[in-house]
């Protein structure tokens, strides 16, 4: 079977690719630009174009025809015109998001799914569970949306028997899946553009949860979902003697690795204190407190909760922290602004950059920094910036001045994240 994916590029279609591929696929695809991961794609034999053109994937289709189209939820903005999804639907080629292909690849090679769900924690709980199946010698099939140090994003193992599946909400991905356990990390209301209420979110996550066979979570998004009372349903204390032996920095990663532990504990029957002392030496995952130079951290943070928490683990390592912060998604902002107010009132400094825009058209009015100067108390020393000469000098200030400088982006290309990491170098900021 060939199957073509669109928006290969990218942290949810391009692990799925790579599957594929080990799954015994042909595999081919497509993205709007080319990137580092787009040629380690087409390094493993992926067969791929960069500019989605329709002469490009009919050319493709004509030497080896397309069997199955796979496309992401960007592409939903422009389902009317885009060349590849109406040169598909002229040929009557099958097409369908991601899950649908992935549900497929699980249900052929009879694999038990442990999916990670949760509005923040799922990349670092997700890669914490491959990290202790691997030392533990479980042969596993994963699918992750972000790179880690000990293996690809996406990994299909002919011998394994579960596949484990950081499981988004977004777009309503995990209802398209009935998994053998669930673990859910933590809920705080998301993805308003797809969940317009509060109930709306949380009635998601019950169904998922009905649809498991077995549940892990904490007391607290226990008491916020109240499940019905079934003996599949595993609610952990949110802080206990497991947590507290843990040794890796931030309260949140300790709370992931906890729940993390009893999911593998689940499935393998392996001593706590064992996969306690394997966790304690987890490498971490990119864009997740990752170091980029001294004293310069990059994180995908973008939730006034996860926020919360990463400036937590940030103060664990030094007082002084100097935040510059990319706030994602303008429909998201719209719905959580007024949460800002106390959010950096502990940080030395703010440096507000304009909304990273994603999934949507950039001509949407949009919220400037000044407008969310507005709402921060008058304790938050906060100033709008912009990815100049100017952001880099005040940088290498900080840095020189011992502080520890943590850029919170969720964006792509174009982003802070992708900035820092150009102005960076060497473990110092470039001149």
């Amino acid at each position: 079977m060939h199957v073509y994916f669109s928006g290969i590029g990218g942290t949810g279609i391009g692990p799925l690719a790579l599957i594929a591929l080990e799954a015994g696929y042909t595999v081919s695809g497509s993205d709007v630009q080319e990137s580092q991961y787009t040629h380690y794609l087409e390094e493993k034999g992926i067969t791929l174009s960069i500019g989605q053109t329709r002469e490009a994937i009919e050319k493709l289709h004509q030497d080896n025809p397309i069997d199955w189209f796979v496309y992401t939820s960007a592409l939903d903005q422009h389902k009317d015109n885009h060349p590849e999804l109406k040169f598909v639907r002229e040929m009557d080629i099958k097409s369908s998001k991601r899950d649908e292909f992935l549900a497929k690849i699980i249900a052929d090679n009879k694999l038990q799914l442990i999916a990670v769900s949760g509005t923040n924690g799922k990349t670092t709980t997700t890669s914490m569970i491959i990290w202790l199946c691997k030392n533990l010698n479980i042969p596993i099939s994963y699918s992750l949306g972000a790179k880690i140090s000990f293996g690809d994003m996406g990994y299909f193992d002919k011998n394994s028997k579960y596949f484990i599946y950081e499981c988004d909400e977004y777009d309503k991905n995990f209802l398209h899946f009935y998994p053998k356990l669930s673990v859910i990390t933590s809920i705080a209301w998301d993805h308003q553009d797809i969940y317009p209420t509060i109930n709306s979110y949380n009635q998601a996550f019950l169904q998922f949860i009905d649809q498991s066979e077995e549940v892990i979570l904490f007391k607290k998004d226990a008491k916020l979902l109240s499940p019905p009372e079934d003996a599949k349903i595993s609610i952990l204390e949110d802080s206990g003697t497991t947590t507290e032996e843990i040794t890796l920095k931030g309260l949140h990663n300790r709370q992931n690795a906890t729940i993390a532990i009893e999911a593998v504990r689940k499935i393998s029957g392996a001593n706590v204190e064992k996969l306690i002392q394997i966790i304690n030496s987890f490498p971490g995952t990119n864009r997740r407190f990752e170091k980029i130079a001294d004293s310069i951290y990059s994180d995908y943070a973008h939730t006034p909760e996860k926020i919360a928490a990463t400036l937590q683990m940030a103060q664990e390592i030094n007082q002084n922290v100097v935040v510059v912060y990319e706030p994602h998604n303008n429909d998201r902002q719209k719905s959580i602004i007024h949460q800002y107010y106390d959010l950096f009132e502990n940080t030395k400094h703010v440096y507000w950059l304009p909304t990273y825009v994603a999934r949507k058209d950039g001509d949407i009015d949009q919220l400037q920094p000044a407008d969310f100067m507005k709402e921060l108390s008058s304790a938050t020393h906060a100033e709008p910036a912009q990815l100049d000469d100017s952001l880099k000098n005040a940088i290498m200030k900080h840095q020189e001045n011992g502080d520890l400088i943590l850029c919170l982006s969720a964006g792509g290309g174009g982003s802070l994240d992708e900035w820092i990491r150009k102005t960076c170098n060497n473990g110092e900021v470039n001149e």
